[in-house]
C-alpha cells in the first residue's frame, strides 16, 4: 500500500522535534507493509528550512501564499497547482493508494483538488488549531478558512482527529455529516523513558512561549511557595514572543534566579530534561492533545495539566496525573507544593502514567491505528 503524506509539519535540521508527531510513525508504518512518500510544504515567505538527517526522507516544496491568515483560505489552490505535475508523475510510476493530508489548510484543500483531478482518495488529520479557524483568523478571512475546511472535511474519506474533544468540535461545526475517527498521537517510549536521575526540586515545562501555554500562571504559582524550597529550579524549554515579558515578570516576582529559559532543544535534550525533572507542569488553556504531556508521562513523571483540555481524556485526576482549573494560581501552587513534598505520590502518579502510555499511547500504537485506517479507506 502506497501512502502519500502532505504535511507542513516535519523535523528540520535546527529543530528535530518539529513535526515529530508526523515523522515518527512513518518508520513504524513501513514495518506494517506501508510504503510512504512524503512531501513537506512551506510558504515561500518562510525562511528556507533544511531537512533533518534523522527523519524519513521527504521532498520539500515551496508554494505561493499571502502572509498571515488572509492568504490561508486560498493557499490550497496555489499548493495544488505546484503539486499536480509532481503527484501525477509519482502516481504513474508507483500508484498512490491514498493521500494523508495534515491539516485542512492548505494540505487538505490541495488533496481534495488532487482527488478530483487524479481520483486518489484522501484522509485529513485535524491537529487541533484547525478545528478553530475563526479563533486563529478573524473576520472574513476566518470565515473563508472555515468554509474551505468544511469543504475539505466533506470530501475526505475520513477526518482523523487527535482527540475526542477535537472530533466533537470538528463535527459540531460541520455543515454536513462527517466520517470522523480519533487516532491519538503516541510517545516514543524508548526515548522518553524513566530514569533514576533527578535534579532535586525541579519543575519542567516544554512549550512555545505564547500566552495560551500558561507560563505566566506558573510564574505566579511558583512565586507563592518557592520560599519554602530554596533549591527549587524551573526549567522552561521553548521560545516565542513572550520570552522577554516572562523574564521581566520573573524579576518582578523575585524568582528570576530560579527560572531557566533554555530555548528550543533537540528531542534528545528534551528527553534528558524530562528524565531529570521532579514534576512536569504545563497549565495550557488550549491543546489539541499535547504530545509533551504524553512524553512526560512516558518518562514516568507526575504531570500537571488543566481541566477541560483534550489531555483530560488521558489523565485521570489523582491516578496517573493531576488536573487543575484553568487560571487557578492557588490550585496550581498548592499542587506543585504538595507534589514536591510527597515522593510517594510522585512515584505513584509517575508509575501509573508510564503504564498508561505503554498500554495504548506509544508511537507503535499510533502507527498501527494509522495503517488500519489506511487499509480501510484505500479499499
Amino acid at each position: 500500500m502506497h501512502i502519500l503524506t502532505l504535511t507542513p509539519f516535519y523535523p528540520i535540521a535546527t529543530d528535530n522535534g518539529a513535526g515529530c508527531f508526523v515523522a515518527e510513525p512513518l518508520a513504524k508504518t513501513e514495518q506494517l507493509e506501508v510504503k510512504n512518500s512524503v512531501i513537506v510544504v512551506q510558504p515561500v515567505y518562510y525562511r528556507r528550512a533544511f531537512p533533518c538527517a534523522d527523519a524519513p526522507p521527504a521532498k520539500w516544496v515551496r508554494y505561493p501564499m499571502l502572509p498571515g491568515g488572509f492568504g490561508l483560505g486560498s493557499a490550497g489552490r496555489f499548493l495544488y497547482s505546484i503539486l499536480l505535475a509532481r503527484v501525477r508523475r509519482l502516481h504513474r510510476s508507483h500508484p498512490v493508494d491514498l493521500i494523508h493530508a495534515h491539516s485542512a489548510l492548505p494540505c487538505g484543500h490541495a488533496a481534495s483538488l488532487l482527488k478530483r483531478e487524479l481520483g486518489i482518495p484522501f484522509v485529513v488529520t485535524v491537529h487541533g488549531l484547525d478545528a478553530f479557524f475563526t479563533n486563529q483568523v478573524k473576520g472574513r478571512a476566518g470565515q473563508q478558512c472555515e468554509r474551505a475546511a468544511h469543504m475539505v472535511y466533506g470530501a475526505a474519506s475520513r477526518v482523523v482527529c487527535i482527540s475526542e474533544k477535537v472530533r466533537c468540535e470538528t463535527t459540531r461545526c460541520a455543515t454536513q455529516p462527517l466520517s470522523a475517527a480519533v487516532i491519538y498521537n503516541g510517545a516514543d517510549a524508548q526515548l522518553f523513558r524513566p530514569s533514576d536521575s533527578n535534579a532535586g526540586a525541579t519543575i519542567l515545562s516544554v512549550g512555545n512561549l505564547i500566552p495560551c501555554k500558561g507560563h505566566e500562571l506558573l510564574l505566579r504559582a511558583v512565586g507563592e511557595f518557592c520560599s519554602r524550597w530554596p533549591d527549587l529550579v524551573w526549567e522552561i524549554v521553548g521560545d516565542g514572543p513572550e520570552r522577554s515579558r516572562l523574564r521581566h515578570l520573573a524579576g518582578q516576582l523575585g524568582i528570576a534566579h530560579k527560572v531557566r529559559f533554555l530555548g528550543r532543544q533537540s528531542r534528545e535534550k528534551v528527553a534528558a530534561a524530562m528524565q531529570r525533572c521532579t514534576i512536569f507542569a504545563l497549565p495550557s488553556r488550549y491543546e489539541g492533545l499535547g504530545c509533551v504531556y504524553l512524553e512526560a508521562m512516558s518518562s514516568g513523571k507526575p504531570v500537571i495539566a488543566c481541566r477541560g483540555q483534550s489531555i483530560e481524556e488521558v489523565i485521570q485526576h489523582g491516578v496517573n496525573g493531576w488536573l487543575v482549573a484553568p487560571g487557578d494560581v492557588k490550585a496550581l501552587s498548592g499542587t506543585l507544593d504538595m507534589l514536591l513534598q510527597s515522593s510517594a505520590l510522585r512515584d505513584a502518579l509517575g508509575g501509573a502514567a508510564r503504564e498508561t502510555i505503554l498500554r495504548s499511547l506509544t508511537v507503535d500504537h499510533q502507527a498501527q491505528n494509522l495503517a488500519a485506517l489506511y487499509r480501510e479507506c484505500a479499499a
